[in-house]
Formats: C-alpha cells, structure tokens, sequence
C-alpha cells in the first residue's frame, strides 16, 4: 500500500483504522510540538501545536469552559505556555474570551500567539467585534483573526464589509493576519483562490471524521492554498475525540504534511496537553 492508496482507503469502523502504515509517513526530521513555525505572508510565529478551547464549541461554550470553568482553561493555556505551547486557541462561538484574559495576565503578551474567530458579515459588526474581543481578552492587538466556520461557496460576497474591516485593522496593526476556518469543500476551495485568504483553519485526518471530503481532497486543496503562499492550520487532528485511541498515527499523519504548517488540538486537562506534547517527536519519526 503507498500513501495514496491509504489516503483513499482508510476509514473508521468501530472507531479503528487499517493497519496504519507508519513508514510511510516517518519524517527525517523529528518534529515537536514547540516547533516555531510561521504562517502565511505575513509571517506570524506560532508553535507547532496549539492548545484549542473548542473540541464541540457553540453558543458561547465548549467542552472546555464546561469541564474546566474560567480558571481551569485559564491554567490550561498557561501549563501550555510552560511546555513551549503558545499558540492559543479561542473563539467568541465558545466563550473562551473571558478565559483567555485570565490565561494572559502575568504572560508575556509578544511571546504568545493569539487566534479568534467571528461570524461578522457586515463592516459594524466587524467592528464592533474587534472592539469587545480585545476588550473581552484584554489585549490591544490580535495576532489571528478568523472569519467563522464559512459554508457556502460565495462566502465572499456576504463577508465583504467584515473582510474590509479586517483588512483596514491588519494596516493598523489591530489585527496581525487574518483568514477563514471553512466547513464544507466549497468554502475551501473559494478560500483556496481568494486572495484575502492569509491563513485558513482546515479540517483534516486520516480517517474522514467531521471533515470537508476526503483526505485526498481536501489535501489537494490545502496544497494549493501553500502554493499560494497561505498558511494552513489543520484541526480535528483526533477527529472530535474519535481517534483517541489511535493518536499516534493520526498525529503521524498530520506532522507528515507538506501542507500543513502548525494544527490546534483541544486537550482538555494537563495532562492531556502533556502527553501529546510527548507523543509529537517520537510520532514525527515512527517508521
């Protein structure tokens, strides 16, 4: 089996896999999760691994503010930041704004990468958005900033005013870079060919789990969006939890990757965050 034919066949039955080729995917570099790596044109710094707050987020919370609670998450992100984690994670979609301010105090605000998401369409909202995020979180500048879990294929022409605004904030030095998390082929693709794309959250996994199509696909895509000089940040890496109990070879998969710079796993206690920071090299290489 080469890594096409994987790609194309591998799938989930009971949760489980086809024997995972390993050596297909071993790299000749050992990879870690404190890698820095920077995104897109303009460059922003991020860890290999970010430490996400939204494995199911939705109408103001997630997993993690429900199990966590503010100071939980809080210390979470900051256990991150111990281990060489400071990419971070967060959406207003989950809440997570209050728990990050928190996480931020007594961190060296430069050495910490922030990314947040909006459903603003239009230029008030955006601004307004802009205005209670860096309230919310405390902070007087965003690193990343993505438009929300967009759908349909002319996602452009209804985020027109929120995309201006972002560019405008981006200028003034508001916004660092900004984006999309797409979910479904169509956005990913439109992503693909706008130039206004900096960054894009794709979902991606060796198993098809709460993904766009299949891996192929998708990483065809993906690739395009590297050739165009954006960065790619790869999410439900584990399949929403589903893979759990294969996460090195799904961790395997993803460090693989030619086009895909950094993902976000949102481990919800420290020592889940630990452990995949561990499982990252050694998975980086398994042959």
């Amino acid at each position: 089996m080469d890594r096409r034919q994987f790609l194309k066949t591998g799938t989930v039955a009971g949760i489980s896999l086809h024997a995972f080729p390993y050596h297909l995917f071993a790299s000749l570099t050992k990879k870690q999760a404190v890698d820095r790596v920077k995104l897109g044109p303009m460059g922003v710094e991020v860890s290999r691994l970010a430490q996400g707050s939204g494995t199911n987020g939705s109408g103001g919370s997630s997993n993690q503010t429900r199990k966590l609670g503010v100071q939980g998450l809080a210390d979470l992100w900051k256990a991150a930041y111990d281990h060489g984690v400071t990419f971070f994670d967060s959406a207003d979609q989950y809440g997570t704004h209050p728990h990050l301010k928190v996480a931020l105090k007594g961190l060296p605000r430069e050495k910490v990468t922030v990314l947040t998401k909006t459903h603003a369409s239009t230029e008030k909202e955006m601004r307004a958005d802009l205005d209670r995020f860096r309230r919310e979180i405390g902070t007087d500048y965003l690193d990343i900033v993505l438009l929300h879990c967009m759908m349909d294929a002319d996602w452009p022409a209804r985020k027109k005013g929120a995309m201006a605004v972002l560019e405008e904030a981006r200028e003034k030095g508001i916004v660092r870079t900004h984006g999309t998390s797409c979910h479904t082929l169509g956005a990913l693709r439109t992503a693909a060919k706008t130039p206004w794309v900096q960054v894009d959250l794709a979902r991606i996994n060796p198993a098809k789990i709460a993904m766009d199509a299949d891996p192929d696909t998708v990483l065809s895509v993906l690739r395009e969006m590297k050739k165009a000089g954006k960065g790619v940040i790869g999410m439900k890496i584990l399949g929403v939890g589903q893979l759990a109990g294969r996460i090195d070879e799904a961790l395997q998969f993803a460090l693989s990757l030619d086009c895909v710079d950094c993902f976000t796993i949102g481990a919800e206690s420290c020592d889940q965050m630990e452990d995949l920071v561990r499982r990252i090299p050694p998975a980086s290489v398994r042959a």
